[in-house]
């Protein structure tokens, strides 16, 4: 499990080697360290930790750890990759039929987040764009994603763009 921890330490030497080494103690790999000494609370600065542990149970052991070194732990969860696209739809569509697409797609693919925009009609045209951002948790769920809103955009007459 990928985690990411917000620590603060006394603004002492050795502190921020004293708040890294418990991560090696319980098997950890660290990916990524931020020491932001502007960032100051109560005479602690800030330390911010991007690390992989095996389980919870080496989780739970390293916080155990740091806060019997009085490390203060401010912020600490799970970190995930997502897998980021943007579809562009030019056509005869409106705000109830975006959002009735991302219901139906939601029914086959986990989606982390969606925002959409679209565009206000014109006098000249039916046609709107609507740009849909979607982020999912796996590209699995991302190439159902694409079929799914090409077959559907295809079936309503609407231009599909993927990637824009």
């Amino acid at each position: 499990m990928i985690v990411n921890a917000e620590l603060f330490v006394k603004d002492l030497p050795g502190q921020l080697v004293g708040s890294l080494e418990p991560i090696s103690l319980v098997d950890g790999n660290i990916m990524g360290v931020m020491h932001d000494r502007e960032r100051i609370v109560n005479h602690r600065i800030c330390i911010n930790i991007t690390f992989e542990v095996e389980g919870q149970d080496q989780l739970e052991e390293l916080q155990r750890i740091w806060k019997s070194k009085d490390i203060i732990i401010s912020k600490i969860g799970s970190v995930y990759q997502t897998y980021t696209m943007d579809y562009l739809l030019i056509g005869d569509i409106d705000a109830p039929y975006i959002e009735g697409l991302i219901n139906k797609a939601s029914a086959i693919a986990k989606m982390d987040a969606v925002d959409v925009r679209y565009s206000s009609r014109t006098n000249r045209s039916s046609n709107r764009t609507g740009l849909i951002s979607v982020k999912t948790r796996s590209e699995d769920d991302l190439e159902r994603l694409d079929d799914f809103l090409d077959k559907e955009c295809r079936n309503s007459g609407i231009i599909y763009v993927r990637g824009v």
